[in-house]
């Protein structure tokens, strides 16, 4: 493991349901945090797990033959560099590279992603976990085979996420992280919808992009009580009352199938919702059928009064704003959330010498289509794939101007 965050430690936690792995090694900047990851990892018995002082040491120990890169968004090209150089030096010693979404902060970098895992010969995969989710895998397979068989193909997939804000301040840092809530979030509603819209087998290049609408807005966090809140929590670099970034988008991309027919995906993504926690909702549309998920809609609940007070966390749901009240409990995040059979997937393709279902190339289709619903709210107008080369384009607010 490459990082020891938020996102490494359910990586980590999900890897208990996932047979023929070992967590033998985890790089972080902060030594704190590699060491209690490794620690976890040996309380989890996923390990022997040992905390590295640098990437280096942790490429060159002979303990791994795979690398889950899961660092902030600006580090993720210079830690490929770092892994291509190795391997290309030390062939055979790895066999395999998974990178956490998104795949990069701009097409020029995913690009480049692409271009080093190519070099450097190995395996790799694209770490989208919404599309491995239960509930996803489960209703696609019915939806294509009792559904789309007989009636035609769905036309329309609408993907929403929204939650109250992310962990890390480096997230709310337009420069580092190279957008706000667009690249963070939709990202995830982009993969999964087209992931629905593609048949079971095929390729998702049988669905070409066609055009893109965005709209972005800072709604909540740009207000005085919300920006000053958000930088005693996050520290001073973050500063929502002069370098704002989205807190809200929305998109409609159309594709094009090979057989001519055009297909709508609509994505919703926020920051600035309120709820009881994080809200994945799904919706597909076809001539005859529908289908419909709502990651909140949990068979657990659980009821705690107004005399019950207790501390605040997230143990009932992820990004969890309540202790009182009514109350949906998520009682396998790691499963809901598909890091699961993510995992499971990317494991034993790498294990069996296979490229896996989701690749480097597309995590690289995501960021254009992330690119150009940036472009087209920026500019007030629908950006064509055909007619832009989105290539060297860079979001407002990665390169420093408020959105």
């Amino acid at each position: 493991m490459v990082g020891s965050g938020f996102i490494a430690n359910f990586h980590l936690e999900s890897l208990q349901s996932v047979r023929n792995v070992e967590v033998r090694g985890v790089y972080g900047p902060t030594k704190a945090r590699r060491e209690a990851f490794a620690a976890k990892a040996n309380d989890l018995k996923l390990g022997p797990c040992v905390a590295y002082p640098d990437l280096n040491a942790l490429l060159s120990s002979r303990e791994v033959d795979a690398v889950w890169i899961l660092v902030p968004n600006h580090a993720r090209l210079e830690t490929m560099r770092a892994i291509r150089d190795f391997a290309v030096a030390n062939p055979g010693v790895l066999r395999a590279v998974a990178c956490e979404k998104p795949l990069a902060r701009t097409l020029r970098e995913a690009e480049e992603m692409l271009a080093l895992v190519k070099e450097s010969a190995l395996l790799h995969g694209y770490l989208e976990n919404q599309l491995f989710a239960t509930a996803v895998a489960r209703g696609k397979s019915i939806l294509w085979q009792r559904a789309a068989s007989v009636s035609g193909a769905p036309y329309i997939a609408r993907a929403t996420e929204e939650h109250s804000g992310p962990h890390e301040p480096w997230f709310w840092q337009g420069e580092r992280q190279g957008g706000g809530v667009l690249l963070d979030m939709m990202c995830h509603s982009v993969e999964v919808a087209r992931f629905l819209l593609t048949a079971p087998g095929a390729s998702r290049e049988t669905l070409r992009p066609k055009s893109a609408t965005g709209i972005i807005a800072t709604v909540k966090w740009n207000r005085e009580d919300y920006a000053r809140s958000l930088t005693e929590s996050m520290g001073a670099e973050v500063d929502f009352l002069k370098r704002p970034t989205e807190d809200f988008a929305r998109g409609t991309v159309i594709m094009t199938r090979e057989d001519g027919t055009d297909v709508i995906i609509e994505c919703a993504t926020s920051w600035a919702y309120v709820g009881a926690g994080l809200r994945i909702q799904l919706e597909v549309l076809g001539a005859e059928y529908s289908m419909e998920y709502n990651s909140l809609g949990s068979g657990l609940k659980l009821f705690l009064s107004r005399n019950l007070q207790g501390d605040t966390g997230e143990d009932l749901v992820e990004k969890q704003n309540s202790e009182q009240g009514l109350m949906p409990v998520l009682e396998d995040e790691h499963g809901t959330y598909g890091y699961t059979n993510e995992n499971r997937s990317m494991v034993e393709a790498f294990r069996m010498g296979d490229m896996p279902s989701e690749t480097f190339k597309d995590g690289l289709e995501v960021v254009r289509i992330l690119m150009a619903l940036y472009k087209s709210a920026e500019e007030g107008r629908t950006v064509e794939f055909d007619k832009e080369d989105l290539t060297e384009f860079v979001p407002a607010v990665a390169r420093g101007a408020t959105s």
